[in-house]
């Protein structure tokens, strides 16, 4: 497991909550907007200095007072086989944790969630099941995001599903097939995309993102699908 950080107070991270945020490096999609390359392309990976376990869960606790949990994020945390005992070690120092992942690898998410470690569940949408190849630039099998989604939506567990969306990739009717793929589930959140930042494809800082306007048109379109929705960004 490569710890590649932490942001010690986090507004946003974890809807109405105050968190510390963790991020762990690797990922096995490439998607060309992603804002952190340093921690999914490998040879950015490798110029990383990581925290050690010690070092990350001694700085929670002096955190500990003045937060309400911790979000581990990424990349993809689930590849690391060492993230189950990560997880383990900060339960146990009394911290509720949120995960983000992308919802490539359900075995695992299964047994964290049984294991109930942890409290909030994130997973990015990032786009119809049918395209994840394309938008990932990956060879990930859609059914194992589709199993994902099923797992989430059976669980008691506290979760959103979460879509970026860029205009060159993804169009209203995009948003609308999610809502019929996803329909019925908890919390879905369209998020704006920020084209000022760097990113693994440099050319998508020329996209222009969608308006305000536009995505509340696109969650207008989707709201009957689930019991809460919202835009972030704008």
């Amino acid at each position: 497991m490569i710890i590649a950080g932490i942001e010690r107070t986090s507004l946003v991270d974890w809807p109405e909550k105050i968190c510390s945020t963790v991020f762990i490096a690797g990922c096995n999609f490439r998607c060309p907007f992603c804002h952190n390359p340093e921690l999914v392309l490998p040879e950015e990976v490798e110029k990383l200095e990581p925290m050690t376990e010690t070092e990350l869960l001694t700085a929670l606790v002096e955190r500990k007072r003045y937060i309400d949990g911790v979000c581990i994020t990424g990349g993809e945390p689930l590849l690391s086989p060492d993230l189950i005992p990560l997880l383990r070690k900060i339960k146990a120092k009394g911290f509720e944790i949120k995960l983000d992942t992308n919802g490539s690898i359900p075995t695992i998410l299964k047994k964290i969630i049984d294991e109930k470690l942890v409290e909030y569940v994130a997973m990015d949408i990032k786009g119809p099941k049918e395209r994840y190849p394309e938008l990932t630039n990956s060879k990930i099998n859609p059914n194992l995001v589709e199993e994902s989604v099923k797992i989430l939506r059976t669980s008691n567990i506290s979760h959103e599903f979460r879509t970026t969306v860029v205009r060159s990739l993804l169009k209203p009717e995009d948003i609308e097939e999610i809502g019929r793929w996803l329909d019925g589930s908890k919390a879905y959140y369209i998020q704006q995309f920020d084209n000022s930042q760097k990113m693994i494809d440099g050319t998508y800082c020329n996209v222009r993102p969608y308006t305000p306007e536009e995505l509340k048109e696109m969650l207008e379109s989707v709201k009957d699908n689930f019991q809460k929705v919202g835009v972030r960004g704008i």
